[in-house]
């Protein structure tokens, strides 16, 4: 039996008191708190685990071994983690590698069925998750809840498959995550009475609180593309039991920066009391997904942090189980191996694929970027063309963008878009949501075919190129996630994304998050499937392929 007795100024969150006093730790369990004195601050604090309220954990393109081996040095110490990316390209096994990989390492990944395989009926998926398949996955101990419902007009339009998949939730008795940006009022109501219990997606306080009004929990998410912080920080002002903090998507150079300890600190900042603050970082979550984490109360998991102070909160040691898991910046978990998984069907385009045929229009319909947004605006502009097709102009920064299909071959879609800023070159990903396709904007179309064509050529990956120089980050896992060492596959992607900045010319803070967004259609307002331009207002094609 280990045992072991750790002394440091306690938060209890619940009680809002901080006092000094000593933690004993029996084998994983905490079997005592003892307080000794008063509060002294000079000393350690030590406080449950942060927890990421909604994470897909693909986008770090890290296995979740990997994710958690570098989430533990900012004591995150578990995740409520939604396998939609995964299940787009794999379905049912794609979830069970998520499951099964997170189970090799020290960590409380917390697991979702997800609701919309495939999405939408607007792009080609590479799976599909029934209403069966979900009853299935929310039978088991490790799935907690119903992934986020982004399909919200079938909610509102009482779709019969959609609304199995909320009453096998409803019959397990697991909570419902929601996902509907922009919606308000009645609607807001109906969608929210049908069981959808948090949304991570408002952009505006007016929203949120909206949302809040009908009883729904609030997730603010900062994560590496969609930043929503500012906009939404001063709710933890009056609502501390009904707001979580999420990342919802994370690069993995952002995820070596820092974690949710990074938006503590912010909040402190701001000048929310401190106990909000850790009431949202820490307990809200676990509470409301039921998840096996400790709390810090006798009896509970030894599942806790310690920091240095309650204004940076700088990690010093994470413990998960009694298990010391990192210290002082440094990771304890070991790289576990991978095998990967795929579903990749395509083969290698040519230069004609990427041809846009100029037939006397007037004006084009642009999607326009917003750095740090998922939302797209529409544009209406003048085409340039040349040799009979319409082509980039990066005078205007108005350049191609395309989405080939990569589960059959098939016509290129086509489209433009504004603000991704490159001068030269082209960049491309099969990370790109939700169905993970191909995407790609490029300057002209011979680097635009190179770049889809690297990213076939490796089944998967991200990929920049210009003139003399062509560069990859393969992603093997889906052509989602790397099976090596997290901090190497963070490095390889900040010298990509640096490439793409400094010598491509992009000035987006994410240029390939951003990128992975412009395919996701349930966001508003226009974006780019592998069948054509989508209206995300009308949920119907501008014009398909």
């Amino acid at each position: 039996m280990t045992s072991f007795t750790i002394t440091g100024n306690i938060v209890d969150i619940t009680t809002r008191n901080i006092y000094f006093g000593e933690i004993r730790v029996t084998d994983d369990k905490i079997s005592e708190i003892k307080k000794t004195d008063a509060e002294r601050p000079d000393n350690n604090y030590i406080i449950p685990g942060f927890i990421d309220s909604h994470v897909h954990i693909e986008s770090s393109m890290l296995v979740p071994s990997e994710f958690a081996r570098l989430a533990v040095v900012h004591g995150t110490v578990g995740t409520i983690s939604d396998p939609h990316e995964i299940a787009n390209v794999c379905g049912m096994e794609g979830v069970m590698f998520m499951i099964n990989n997170s189970m090799t390492v020290p960590f409380k990944c917390t697991f979702g069925a997800p609701s919309c395989v495939p999405a939408t009926v607007f792009e080609t998926a590479g799976a599909v998750i029934s209403s069966d398949d979900v009853d299935e996955l929310l039978q088991m101990n490790q799935i907690k809840y119903l992934s986020e419902m982004m399909n919200f007009p079938g909610v509102l339009l009482e779709d019969e498959e959609v609304f199995k998949k909320i009453d096998s939730a409803k019959k397990y008795n697991k909570p419902i995550d929601g996902h509907a940006p922009g919606l308000r009022g009645e609607n807001a109501k109906k969608y929210i009475d049908a069981g959808m219990s948090t949304d991570h997606e408002c952009f505006t306080k007016e929203e949120a609180l909206d949302k809040l009004g009908y009883g729904m929990k609030i997730l603010i998410r900062e994560g590496s593309a969609a930043k929503n912080f500012d906009a939404l920080i001063d709710l933890l002002h009056d609502y501390p039991y009904d707001i979580m903090f999420c990342s919802d998507d994370k690069h993995p150079d952002s995820l070596v920066a820092g974690h949710i300890n990074e938006l503590c600190a912010r909040a402190v900042k701001r000048g929310i009391d401190v106990f909000n603050v850790l009431q949202a970082a820490c307990i809200n979550p676990v509470k409301h997904y039921k998840m096996n984490v400790g709390l810090l109360n006798t009896g509970d998991d030894a599942d806790f942090v310690v920091i240095k102070n309650l204004q940076e909160f700088e990690v010093l040691q994470t413990y998960i189980n009694g298990l010391l898991v990192a210290e002082n910046g440094k990771s304890l978990i070991n790289t576990e191996e991978a095998t990967a998984i795929n579903q990749f069907d395509c083969k290698e385009k040519n230069i004609n694929d990427f041809i846009f045929y100029f037939n006397g229009e007037k004006e084009i319909t642009v999607i326009e970027a917003l750095d740090g947004q998922l939302i797209t605006n529409k544009i209406i502009t003048y085409p340039t063309v040349e040799n009979h097709s319409i082509v980039s102009d990066t005078e205007r920064d108005i350049l191609k963008i395309v989405v080939v299909n990569r589960y059959h071959d098939a016509p290129v879609a086509k489209a433009f878009i504004h603000n991704i800023g490159l001068k030269k070159g082209a960049i491309a990903s099969s990370v790109a949501h939700d169905s993970h396709n191909i995407v790609a904007v490029g300057t002209n179309d011979d680097d635009l075919m190179r770049a889809v064509n690297l990213i076939i050529r490796n089944g998967g990956g991200i990929s920049a190129v210009n003139d003399i120089s062509e560069k990859v980050l393969a992603l093997p896992v889906a052509g989602l996630m790397s099976t090596e060492n997290g901090y190497n596959v963070a490095n390889a992607y900040t010298a990509i994304d640096t490439f793409v900045k400094d010598e491509l010319g992009s000035h987006l803070s994410a240029p390939f998050m951003t990128l992975s967004f412009m395919a996701l259609l349930v966001i508003p307002h226009v974006k780019l499937s592998d069948k054509g331009l989508f209206d995300g207002d009308h949920f119907s094609f501008i014009y398909n392929h």
